[in-house]
């Protein structure tokens, strides 16, 4: 070709995300080199699930403006949008492409600005936002800039490689792991700023033809409240729950097999091997069967089977000897399966205590037995009842999408499409994943009526472990305070009612959601994204309730309500469309302020916030617990034992295993100070498949303190007793403060309990409960020292002889804080080797990773091996009291018995 095409001077996307919606705007800008008019094709692929929400073409000075209209039949537009999911040959998995074409004249500019908005979904533990990179050309100017804000903070994130299903004619770069090359993260508690902005270079490395893949980036947020977390602006309020800690139900699960000739060869290979690292999976309390079908329906028993190592074996051979003839009969082979796991809980009675599951996987159209469609879907919905929910995965391109997408909408499940080249095998286990732990079954979620209004669904058939229920909704007066949550649901063991009056702070339109002064703007630049939020989740459901409906009448009435709605808060939708309204002359600056007014987002938010310090103001912090910070010398969870020394900036950790009953020496400072900390151990069995024989946790920590009076603290998870001169029993489910004689107790209800003795020694004791315990949980308690001025410098135990202590590194590997490489180690588990010296010490150290209060927080430390032999004074033994308030110390200097 002797023609020059047009050059693309700019591709840059900016996404803003608050609270999990995100809203995104990509620019293009291409120059026409050539002496003649030229054709040019703008696209982008968006996520499905999105909606677009803006579009506008600058051609030379004039501008088109895209605007969402009533869809029309039929529409001759010159925004040719097709939004048919990944037909298109080069539409990644769970895209759609955009598409618009125009005419650049000679030596002339043009631009493309587009827009979109999406709730991003929580899988297996995550939040994914990806942003497609495909200018498909190198660009002299290429950038994504995200910022993410999440007021209950960032618990986890991580940019992942360039993603790319289609690896044609592009050439992978060196390095396959980690971020991309230039990407920059910069965050804090609630908020984060990632940019990658390749050099042509760099580009050129990843692929020659501008096809670079999906920026991709995963993060997930604190969790603190069971009922949880509730965020409100403006009049809408969002709920999101997603309980972890919960014992997983039984479930019932039949794996449906296509098995007909179009299966053969590496399909069904990939299918059958996912299977068998998906039958190891079972838990001992599921029960199972498997379907083949083709023109025939091969069942492996007529019965669901426990799980044991030998019906795991036997169902392996089972699929093994499957072989693929046939054609396809999808009506008969579902109702099969639900006709065993009806039976089943028929029988057994296990209804509400299980899930019952049908894991379903095809290739092809029904051609055999009942092949209409419509009759499928009936015949399927008539037979589950509600009771049994159908997971479908559709493989290739001759595969019925809209009847398995239908199967499983109306009959409560997901369904994934798995692209002819993609691996079906391992798109099977992700997808198996997502749903192997179900927690809690039949979930009622119920808000005051008189407070709430036009809230989205509030009933879920199911809620799966990693996943997340979000419901949105107006409130009635903008004023409250305290909204009342009332989940209702069953678990494992019976029924599951949670109750909670949650504050709801005073949201007015003043503030962003930092809290920091919003800039004021036209009310256009800074939508409310909790209202969007509500508008996005309440259309997708219209959307769904239109796809499932078969009642005309019904029909219209929801595609009138979807359309009322995608109109009013300009969302691309199935039932609207987008006109160009144009040409009209730009105006001077337009092309510049752009980039802004397309809808950005509340970009005036985020530039607010950073100005305001890396300290937002948190929302919604539940107001009676503050979160404590304090150091972090403490001994938590499993005997986990952290040391702070503060002067070399160097934090230190061991464990150490105990066996139940015992009680150890935490703080012995008897002579001088006065006070001595004790903790007793209780035990618990280990998780399965751990590495220890048993667990033990700290049940109570007892507290002496000698002076000016002596005083007698024992807490334990559900109560402070209280004895000096008087005894006082406080439960640890009410918040109170009680002081006296030097001695104050502070009881924040189920959090925490704060110990100050003569306003310069501090502990706080963290309650762990737990609402529903596994067999190796404990209601336990946490010990931290918050302040150590007031202890003396002959102060010792597991924790105190380390208070007034400094310690160094020697043969220090350019310390992590230096060093990038660290981060590469961490991956393999542990880092870097160094030997430590403290108090005359030397003692082997290994860089680690480890979580605290709460595990909110990830700290870096150096970990001393086998119970810390070599860092503390003596050894295990010599820490061990002989009943609760012994202050008798075997070691240290001013060694004394006193009982």
């Amino acid at each position: 070709l002797g023609k020059t095409k047009p050059l693309m001077t700019e591709f840059s996307v900016k996404s803003t995300i608050i609270s999990r919606y995100a809203f995104t705007t990509v620019s293009c800008r291409m120059l026409n080199r050539a002496s003649e008019d030229q054709d040019i094709e703008f696209q982008m692929q968006i996520p499905a699930a999105a909606f677009i929400t803006n579009f506008t073409m600058l051609i030379g000075d004039k501008v088109y403006q895209g605007e969402i209209t009533e869809r029309a039949k039929k529409s001759g537009d010159r925004v040719k949008e097709k939004r048919n999911k990944t037909t298109e040959e080069n539409g990644e998995k769970g895209t759609e492409i955009f598409r618009a074409s125009a005419v650049i004249p000679s030596k002339d500019k043009a631009a493309f600005f587009l827009s979109y908005e999406e709730l991003l979904q929580r899988r297996l533990g995550k939040y994914e936002h990806s942003i497609s990179v495909r200018p498909q050309q190198l660009s002299g100017r290429l950038s994504v800039d995200v910022n993410i804000l999440e007021s209950a903070g960032i618990a986890s994130l991580e940019v992942l490689p360039l993603h790319n299903s289609r690896q044609r004619g592009s050439g992978r770069g060196e390095d396959d792991s980690g971020p991309p090359p230039s990407t920059v993260i910069n965050q804090n508690e609630t908020f984060a700023n990632i940019i990658f902005k390749p050099s042509v270079v760099q580009q050129a490395k990843i692929a020659q033809n501008g096809v670079l893949g999906d920026f991709i980036i995963r993060y997930d947020v604190n969790r603190e409240q069971s009922i949880g977390d509730i965020q409100v602006l403006n009049g809408y309020f969002v709920h999101y729950f997603a309980p972890k800690d919960l014992p997983p139900l039984p479930k019932n699960v039949v794996f449906v097999l296509d098995s007909s000739a179009s299966m053969v060869g590496t399909k069904l290979r990939q299918t059958k091997d996912a299977l068998f690292t998906i039958l190891h999976d079972l838990r001992p309390q599921d029960r199972f069967s498997i379907i083949g079908f083709s023109n025939r329906i091969k069942v492996w028993k007529d019965h669901l089977i426990s799980v044991t190592p030998d019906s795991i074996r036997d169902g392996k051979v089972y699929i093994h000897h499957m072989s693929p003839t046939g054609g396809t009969d999808i009506n008969g082979a579902l109702q099969r399966a639900i006709r065993l796991l009806n039976k089943y809980v028929a029988h057994n009675d296990i209804g509400d205590r299980s899930v019952s599951l049908i894991i379903f996987l095809t290739d092809g159209k029904p051609t055999v037995g009942e092949t209409h469609t419509l009759k499928i879907l009936n015949n399927t919905r008539e037979a589950a009842r509600g009771q049994v929910c159908i997971f479908t995965i559709g493989i290739g391109n001759d595969v019925d999408f809209r009847l398995l997408e239908k199967l499983s909408l109306e009959n409560c499940g997901l369904t994934r499409r798995v692209h002819e080249e993609e691996d079906a095998g391992s798109q099977l286990i992700g997808f198996y994943d997502e749903i192997r732990t179900p927690l809690l079954s039949d979930i009622r979620i119920d808000y005051p009526p008189s407070s709430v209004v036009q809230a989205t669904k509030t009933l879920f058939p199911n809620y799966f472990n990693g996943s997340e229920i979000i419901i949105a909704g107006k409130l009635v007066d903008r004023k409250l305070d305290h909204l009342h949550v009332e989940v209702t649901a069953s678990n494992s063991k019976k029924f599951v009612i949670l109750k909670t009056d949650v504050p709801v702070g005073p949201q007015k339109a003043g503030k962003d959601v930092t809290g920091s002064p919003r800039p004021e703007g036209d009310g256009e630049g800074d939508p409310n994204h909790i209202e969007r939020l509500w508008s996005y989740l309440t259309t997708k459901e219209l959307l769904s309730s239109w796809l499932q409906s078969d009642d005309e009448p019904e029909k219209e009435r929801l595609r009138q309500r979807a359309q009322d709605l995608a109109l009013s808060y300009r969302f691309l939708t199935p039932f609207t469309s987008m006109k160009l309204r144009g040409p009209v002359p730009r105006k001077d600056g337009l092309e510049e302020a752009h980039g802004m007014s397309a809808a950005m987002g509340p970009e005036p938010v985020v530039q607010s916030m950073r100005g305001a310090g890396t300290q937002p103001g948190p929302l919604l912090e539940k107001p009676y617990q503050p979160r404590i910070k304090i150091s972090k010398t403490s001994v938590d969870g499993d005997p986990h034992f952290v040391v702070d020394f503060p002067l070399s900036k160097l934090t230190v950790c061991f464990n150490i295993d105990g066996q139940p009953g015992d009680i150890l020496r935490l703080v012995s400072d008897h002579m001088d100070s006065g006070v001595t900390v004790n903790g007793e151990l209780i035990g618990a069995p280990a998780p399965p498949n751990g590495h220890k024989k048993q667990r033990t946790y700290f049940r109570t920590i007892t507290i002496l303190v000698n002076k000016p009076e002596r005083s007698y603290l024992e807490i334990t998870p559900s109560r402070v007793i209280l004895d000096g001169g008087d005894r006082l029993v406080l439960p640890c489910n009410q918040s109170v403060v009680v002081g006296s004689r030097g001695l104050e107790v502070s009881v924040s209800a189920n959090a925490n309990v704060t110990v100050t003795i003569q306003g310069s020694i501090a502990f706080v004791i963290l309650i762990h409960l737990y609402k529903k315990p596994a067999p190796f949980q404990r209601h336990h308690l946490g010990f931290y020292i918050a302040n150590s001025e007031g202890l003396s410098s002959n102060c010792h135990g597991l924790l105190g002889q380390f208070l007034n202590q400094d310690a160094r590194l020697t043969d220090d590997p350019a310390g992590p804080s230096q060093s990038p490489t660290h981060l590469l180690l961490l991956q393999a588990g542990e880092g870097p080797e160094a030997v430590l010296k403290v108090k005359g010490h030397q003692v082997p150290v290994v860089w680690k990773q480890r979580k605290i209060y709460n595990g909110e927080e990830q700290i870096d430390c150096w970990f001393a091996r086998n119970n810390a032999a070599k860092l503390i004074d003596g050894e295990y033994k010599d820490y061990l009291a002989s009943h609760p308030f012994d202050t008798g110390m075997t070691l240290g200097r001013g060694t004394s018995r006193e009982l």
